[in-house]
């Protein structure tokens, strides 16, 4: 009987040793995992720290963004190892904020290259524009060149290019949740010496990750030779007097927060760009 309840007892503080082994480990397990949770908020935290930009409404979100991450850090140094539940639901909120990072960083890249563009565009202008005054001098010479010049100023030509997104109520919102269409407006201008009759006006529209978006719509066109797929076109019956034209574009799917990008085309030129923002 002693020799049974001896054996009894040692398998009992055996199972007691095996419990207590496999909980250290646990725990032991767990607290790393806890470290480095911390360490991957930290490295998010610096990662916001470092994000820059000169648009005053993306500070304005990255600042909220940035509390954030502070308040989740002092949330998590507050939470128990063993507490895997709540070290779960920390580490989803941990991912969401970094799914929401690199969304900045797309609007953030966008727009550096969005202002790098304009800044090339108005150096190309002010070469043209010299260009043309000197081509302008030499071809007052002959009578040749003034028809070439006549032919170049033949072109349609537009202005005052803007790209909105339309809602369910046919209402202009910048709110990307709510967005249904965009629409392209501008007008062709008075060309009294541009040819007359029926014109197509293509649209290209490129979403926030630089992709040129497409519909039923879209079809293949020549601009100076080039061959490129539209978004959306319309037919315009151009009489040399000014035009006001709208183009819509939608493919269907929805329409995510970003910098959306438009380039009006005619057959024969690129007639402007214009940009939108959606939140």
């Amino acid at each position: 009987m002693v020799i049974v309840l001896a054996i009894l007892a040692a398998l009992l503080l055996a199972g007691l040793a095996y419990i207590w082994i496999t909980k250290s480990n646990l725990v032991k397990e767990l607290n790393i995992e806890k470290e480095d949770i911390t360490a991957q908020m930290i490295e998010l935290q610096k990662d916001y720290a470092d994000l820059k930009t000169s648009n005053d409404t993306l500070n304005a979100n990255l600042a909220i963004e940035r509390e954030k991450v502070d308040q989740l850090i002092e949330r998590f140094q507050k939470t128990e190892a063993t507490n895997r539940a709540q070290i779960r639901q920390y580490e989803q909120e941990l991912g969401t904020l970094r799914s929401i990072m690199k969304h900045y960083i797309v609007q953030i890249d966008s727009l550096n290259s969005l202002n790098i563009a304009l800044r090339e565009e108005a150096s190309l202008a002010r070469q043209e524009a010299a260009a043309s005054q000197r081509q302008y001098e030499d071809l007052r010479s002959t009578t040749d060149a003034y028809a070439a010049q006549v032919e170049k100023g033949s072109v349609i030509k537009a202005r005052a290019i803007t790209l909105n997104a339309i809602n369910a109520s046919n209402k202009i919102t910048d709110r990307s949740s709510r967005v249904e269409k965009l629409r392209t407006d501008f007008t062709l201008i008075e060309n009294s010496i541009a040819k007359t009759g029926w014109k197509t006006i293509y649209i290209r529209v490129k979403g926030p990750d630089g992709i040129l978006m497409t519909s039923d719509e879209q079809k293949l066109f020549s601009c100076n030779g080039e061959e490129m797929m539209s978004s959306a076109s319309r037919e315009v019956d151009y009489q040399g007097a000014e035009v006001e034209m709208s183009i819509y574009f939608s493919n269907g799917t929805p329409f995510v927060k970003g910098v959306y990008t438009v380039d009006v085309y005619s057959n024969e030129a690129l007639l402007g760009s214009a940009d939108l923002i959606l939140r």
